[in-house]
């Protein structure tokens, strides 16, 4: 018996001329982990929310052909029948984690499921141990990858026999990728089936037993896995030849941040310069993410100081709206920024000029979806519309918090040479945080690694070749 069974699954959703998915073979096997890959907005979430019952419980259209969960017709289950088969770990941590501490949150599914106390501690502590978590750790101060290696550790915890991944890379480092995909092939040896949706192929396809491409709603088995991943693995080539300045234009000195009772930064110096494309590298958890949320004002120091040398009309603390018409923020969650009716007035909101935000709008690809509410769109569309809507707004310091996360492969290439296009353009400052290697290059002028709250490293790319090298 297989876990997944779709045979000629074709799905139309409400107002949509085109179909999603057209006439999907697709299975998925007790014992194996699969991979399900393709472009952005190519079906693969729509063909999950089908295995989860998302589909037509929740989201409705036309759907047509059949599909089995663990031998039964999905079609006639009720949601709380699919979810003592299936677990799923969706794309946006945020929009999953409810409770105040890691331990409440874990407990929360296994308790829905009945399941008794001393099962339900238990399965809390192996999943902690898996995904290198503790349980007294405040939800509200996790990290995102320690956020994506929680709602992963509560879908194990209610031991479902059939586990999907939507995406469960996107805010991993490479050691935390290799926690996770090590698990999961330990379940699958152990007789589970895991499906995991991803664009990070070079990870996954080494712990892979089969891999599925999906383009414009077809699916399709890839039978060369090595060939497939060197498709999509190669690393992005640098082309920018804009030298930076000397000129300091942000000065972190001896800065500390607490929060939730933990120190996350603590006596950090760095200088910002004009100019630069500044990669900030580090693990999980480490303070990359604060780090640039204090050079942007999002965040205020809890010691020390951080000096801008933008325009002396900024002032030194506020961040108000002349602020972020000079420094503009991508965030590492596109929901936190996308708030417009249609994706063509996100991107015109904050632009000074007209027409260089429509020129903006067409460089990334975005005319089709000109109309469309942000929200509709898939997470990777969200991306790409939450970094061209502040690029529209040519800011001189452009602060991009893992901004090719949900990119397909063509659209990471394409995303990585439009920042570096407008760069040489404007000659603004990029400052960029990413877990990705086959982008870091091309996106690298200098590199800092921050490494327990602190800098822990600073140099040229060789510095980011060395912080990769240790994850190949």
């Amino acid at each position: 018996m297989k876990a997944v069974l779709m045979k000629r699954i074709s799905f139309r959703y409400e107002g949509q001329q085109e179909r999603t998915l057209d006439a999907v073979d697709f299975e998925l096997n007790y014992g194996e982990i699969a991979l399900l890959s393709g472009c952005s907005g190519s079906g693969k979430s729509t063909l999950m929310s089908i295995i989860c019952g998302i589909i037509p419980h929740i989201t409705t259209g036309e759907i047509y052909g059949k599909a089995y969960l663990d031998g039964e017709d999905i079609g006639g289950m009720s949601m709380a029948q699919i979810c003592r088969k299936a677990g799923v770990v969706l794309q946006n941590a945020d929009a999953q984690i409810i409770q105040n501490t890691v331990e409440d949150e874990i407990a929360f599914g296994c308790e829905n499921l009945g399941m008794d106390r001393n099962k339900t501690q238990s399965n809390i502590s192996k999943a902690c141990e898996k995904m290198s978590l503790m349980p007294w750790w405040n939800t509200r101060t996790l990290s995102g990858g320690q956020k994506q290696r929680l709602i992963t550790a509560c879908t194990l915890a209610m031991d479902p026999k059939i586990i999907i991944l939507d995406e469960p890379l996107a805010n991993l480092d490479g050691e935390g990728a290799a926690l996770l995909l090590k698990a999961l092939r330990k379940l699958a040896d152990n007789g589970y089936a895991v499906l995991i949706i991803e664009h990070r192929v070079d990870k996954v396809v080494p712990y892979a037993d089969v891999v599925w491409h999906i383009e414009k709603g077809k699916v399709s088995k890839a039978e060369d896995k090595a060939a497939y991943m060197a498709s999509r693995a190669e690393k992005i080539e640098d082309v920018c030849d804009l030298m930076p300045t000397k000129d300091v234009i942000m000065r972190v000195k001896d800065v500390d941040f607490v929060a939730g009772g933990r120190t996350i930064l603590s006596g950090v110096n760095l200088d910002v310069y004009k100019g630069e494309r500044l990669l900030v590298l580090g693990e999980n958890g480490c303070g990359k993410t604060t780090l640039t949320r204090l050079l942007a004002r999002l965040y205020r120091p809890s010691s020390g100081l951080i000096e801008q040398f933008i325009d002396p009309k900024l002032g030194k603390k506020h961040a108000g709206k002349k602020w972020f018409e000079k420094v503009g923020v991508v965030y590492q969650n596109p929901n936190y920024q996308l708030f417009m009716p249609t994706v063509e007035k996100e991107i015109l909101f904050g632009a000074k000029d007209k027409e260089f935000a429509k020129k903006t709008m067409r460089l990334f690809g975005l005319q089709e979806l000109a109309q469309r509410h942000p929200q509709s769109l898939s997470e990777g569309q969200k991306r790409l519309v939450s970094v061209a809507a502040v690029c529209a707004s040519a800011p001189e310091v452009l602060i991009l918090d893992e901004p090719t996360v949900g990119q397909d492969y063509d659209n990471l290439k394409k995303l990585t040479g439009l920042i570096d296009d407008l760069h040489k353009l404007t000659g603004n400052t990029v400052i960029t945080v990413t877990h990705d290697v086959r982008c870091a290059d091309a996106l690298c002028d200098r590199a800092v690694v921050v490494d327990g709250g602190r800098i822990a490293k600073e140099g040229g790319k060789e510095v980011a070749a060395e912080f990769f090298a240790k994850f190949s």
